[in-house]
């Protein structure tokens, strides 16, 4: 067991001074608030004061100078224990599973990190948004205390990911839904064009300092379909460290692909799709001395939890009624159900949003046992899907989505192929530009809306996963309409005119009066 914690009373490190919160005055009536200490912090700082760093020195040395102890920590336990079990694991172990064979989960010390009010932790954040300060310039990582509070700075492996768009879905929510306060939050407007940036900086950083420890780690290695081994490749890449990459052959876009050649990674391409590509890594990394990335190691949703900490940001604090997540392997919908839940348990918010998991009808397992009412969980073969990185039969945190589902009062809704598309086309006519899994997470959105479960004026945010960048051939196919069995109802295909003026003027006036009757 870990030893008794004591009370911080440390200041915790950020880019300005933070004073206990606890402090009084000399008089001992009044208290400081932890804002007005906060505030009182950041007026006296000599970091106001100081000038630029030497032109020899970087942001990480800089860094080094501002180190701060503290006594926050987390650890390893059984996934949704009994409150009586005493297993539990240092972070620094390399375990993927628990005695019983069940899966880990990452868990804070919450009685220190309760020694600093929400007021405390809100001020915290928001002061390190937008700055340059080594770590806290990453959306990440200026949340280091809620996510590995014991990594040494100088061990990070990070590219500012994270501080992802909020986008004001005007548009697409007045024109197809009837709504006017539906947002979308671009998470794949990050380093390689996913949200598993914010995962795999945690990860990586981690193995980084077990490499120092001299832990026996030769490299990391992953199943993906696509965007997991774009993120691995990366970060391993800016660390110096091998990354191994099992992608199913033929099932990725070529978009996909390119990005773990182009970062040096190793990678096998498997007559399989992904299930049998996460059992051989599984059974790889059993042997080999090669580190598990994928989501049933539990340090990236980590990462991935401070997607829903950023939200409650930029809403200043304030909670949506609704979140919609695509899922998968299903770690993600749990992810966004622990950053919330940590925000509710601190006191930086009073409530959760509901939460709901859209899938691919291809791919269904969890609405499937949704459906059934939560009874025996049935693994299937997903079958194609134009949602390539969702194509997954038998998730591994299964058991992670339903506790997050069931304790946001959640919902599993589906998306056929046609349906997916469509929505995907009609948010980009919007301006959007988004990939197939956020066009299953959008019609979920409106299956919702017909149905009444999600109200007009419900302020809604739904997860945008990946880049569109990453998925231009099922776009081209779907605008040249050459997707079989599909009726492309949103298709805008380029028209082609013959190179004279008359020609060009009339196919004009032709499409100038179909969107103006006064022209």
């Amino acid at each position: 067991m870990l030893p008794t914690m004591a009370a911080s009373s440390c200041m915790l490190r950020s880019s300005f001074l933070f004073p206990n919160p606890k402090h009084q005055q000399s008089n001992g009536v009044v208290s400081f608030s932890p804002i007005k200490a906060t505030y009182d912090a950041i007026s006296q700082s000599p970091q106001l004061q100081k000038h630029r760093r030497p032109a020899d020195e970087n942001i990480r040395q800089e860094a080094r100078r501002d180190i701060s102890s503290h006594n926050l920590s987390a650890r390893y336990v059984p996934f949704n224990a009994d409150s009586n079990s005493s297993e539990w694991y240092s972070l620094d172990e390399i375990i993927y599973r628990s005695r019983s064979g069940g899966l880990l989960d990452v868990q804070h010390d919450m009685d220190a990190l309760k020694k600093f009010d929400g007021q405390y932790w809100r001020s915290l954040f928001d002061s390190r948004v937008g700055k340059t300060t080594w770590p806290y310039g990453s959306g990440v990582w200026s949340k280091k205390e809620w996510v590995l509070p014991e990594i040494d700075s100088d061990d990070i492996v990070s590219a500012f990911e994270g501080n992802s768009n909020l986008f004001w879905a005007e548009r697409f929510g007045k024109q197809f839904l009837g709504m006017n306060d539906l947002w979308v939050k671009h998470c794949g407007i990050s380093h390689t064009g996913s949200f598993k940036d914010l995962g795999m900086t945690v990860l990586v950083s981690q193995v980084n300092r077990l490499r120092k420890m001299h832990k026996p780690v030769v490299g990391v290695g992953c199943a993906s379909t696509g965007d997991t081994s774009a993120a691995l490749s990366a970060y391993c890449a800016s660390a110096g460290i091998p990354s191994i990459v099992f992608l199913p052959a033929n099932k990725i876009s070529m978009a996909q692909l390119v990005q773990p050649i182009a970062n040096g990674a190793f990678v096998l391409s498997i007559d399989t799709d992904f299930d049998g590509c996460m059992q051989l890594i599984r059974e790889v990394t059993a042997e080999l001395p090669i580190y598990l990335a994928n989501s049933l190691n539990s340090l990236r949703l980590e990462g991935q939890k401070t997607a829903a900490i950023e939200i409650l940001q930029q809403f200043e604090w304030e909670v949506p009624e609704w979140v919609i997540v695509p899922g998968g392997n299903l770690g993600n919908i749990y992810a966004f159900y622990k950053g919330f839940q940590m925000c509710k348990e601190l006191g930086l918010v009073d409530r959760i949003p509901r939460l709901v998991c859209a899938q691919a009808a291809n791919a269904n397992p969890l609405y499937l046992h949704y459906k059934s009412g939560w009874k025996d969980f049935k693994p299937i073969r997903a079958n194609t899907t134009f949602a390539s990185a969702i194509q997954i039969g038998d998730p591994v945190s299964i058991d992670r989505a339903v506790f997050a589902l069931k304790n946001s009062n959640g919902i599993v809704e589906e998306a056929t192929e046609e349906e997916l598309m469509d929505a995907m086309a009609q948010a980009d006519s919007t301006g959007m530009f988004i990939c197939p899994h956020t066009g299953v997470a959008l019609t979920a959105l409106c299956k919702l809306r017909k149905t009444g479960v999600i109200g007009p004026t419900d302020r809604t945010v739904v997860v945008s996963t990946a880049h569109g960048l990453k998925f231009t051939d099922s776009k081209v196919d779907y605008h040249s309409k050459e997707i079989k069995n599909m009726e492309c109802r949103f298709a805008n295909p380029p028209v082609q005119v013959k190179a004279d003026f008359g020609s060009v003027m009339d196919v004009l006036k032709k499409y100038l009066l179909s969107k103006n009757s006064r022209f």
